[in-house]
């Protein structure tokens, strides 16, 4: 079958139409994943032990940056694990916002400011096993392995403890900082923040730029190019494995969402199939129009300390983008325009 357009001309050798039958309209009618029994009470029990974790964050000088004094961080994730990420502070004058920035599954070998303020405290984790610097630390360190690392348990999995890894790179910024209302931005496989997130009240505000891990319902039944073929295909064979990925689809968690949310979500994608993606921002549009409406939602984030952004509720902010994960005519502007809009949306956060 043809590929639709402008996609023929744009990707003749695509193994997989990215697009997997979904138009637009189609794609806003993807359900999110209900929470199965203990979903809340799980994350909750989670962020409450990291809570008793001292992050003992260590700083090594390295240079400047734009507008930021950059470092190297070295600080205390789950289990103990000693991880090493960047970290930035403003060169003049104090931070505002401390922005969580997040990467995707091809780890991070040096930070990137695109969507950070330049009055912005920022923290760049890297995830235990990926990157240049986390390569051997508690993980395997390619994607197949490390996406069903730990699978055979809740307590185990690989991207349940690389999400609460987040909120220990979280109080290693906030340590350092000083106590700030926190920004999480994420793409790909940062699309764990929206694991983390919703039971941390420090957040203000997050971006979700082309989130994998959402609608596990639907992603185990297409092929993709991605990380998710390595769980569609370890799931054919351990099908008790299903019962374990429950308790991380994101299109399940983002329902718990409490705060702005601006999501930005690939119409085309082989590596993160487009419903998965835009299940995330359909949960949390769900939960905007339940809060704007006084119904009851799936659950409230009530955890945490410090700066809260979930008084005002959620709401989203979703953007388009021709593709994910590839190359394409205009991409460059349209990461530039999304950059941008990623500051205003801090901006607006702070200001409600």
């Amino acid at each position: 079958m043809p590929l639709p357009e402008p996609y023929d001309s744009w990707f003749p050798d695509a193994p997989i139409d990215g697009t997997y039958g979904y138009d637009r309209d189609a794609l806003l009618a993807v359900e999110p994943v209900p929470p199965p029994p203990g979903f809340a009470d799980l994350w909750h029990g989670w962020f409450a032990a990291s809570r008793t974790v001292r992050p003992e964050p260590r700083l090594t000088s390295l240079d400047r940056q734009g507008a930021h004094d950059l470092y190297e961080v070295e600080h205390t994730g789950a289990g103990g694990l000693r991880l090493r990420g960047w970290l930035a502070l403003p060169s003049d004058g104090a931070a505002r916002v401390g922005v969580v920035r997040s990467h995707g599954y091809g780890g991070r070998d040096e930070p990137g400011f695109d969507r950070v303020p330049d009055d912005a405290a920022v923290v760049f984790p890297v995830a235990r096993g990926l990157g240049a610097l986390n390569v051997g630390v508690g993980a395997p360190d390619t994607a197949a392995e490390h996406v069903v690392h730990g699978i055979g348990s809740v307590e185990t999995y690989a991207l349940g403890r690389c999400a609460v890894d987040l909120w220990h790179a979280a109080d290693a910024l906030v340590e350092v900082a000083g106590d700030l209302p926190l920004y999480y931005v994420g793409e790909s496989f940062g699309g764990i923040g929206a694991l983390a997130v919703p039971w941390d009240r420090r957040f203000v505000g997050a971006t979700f730029v082309v989130p994998s891990f959402g609608q596990y319902d639907v992603r185990l039944g297409v092929e993709c190019t991605g990380s998710g073929e390595a769980v569609r295909r370890y799931v054919a064979e351990h099908p008790e494995a299903r019962d374990v990925l429950r308790y991380f689809d994101t299109s399940t968690a983002a329902g718990y969402l409490r705060i702005p949310v601006r999501c930005e979500c690939a119409l085309w994608d082989t590596a993160v199939p487009p419903p998965g993606q835009f299940a995330v921002a359909n949960a949390v549009a769900v939960s905007a129009r339940a809060g704007s409406s006084g119904a009851g939602v799936a659950g409230a984030a009530s955890s945490g300390a410090g700066a809260s952004g979930y008084g005002v509720g959620a709401t989203l902010e979703l953007q388009d983008l021709p593709a994910g994960h590839a190359e394409y005519p205009g991409k460059d502007d349209d990461n530039a325009r999304a950059a941008a809009a990623t500051r205003a949306h801090i901006a607006r956060c702070l200001e409600r």
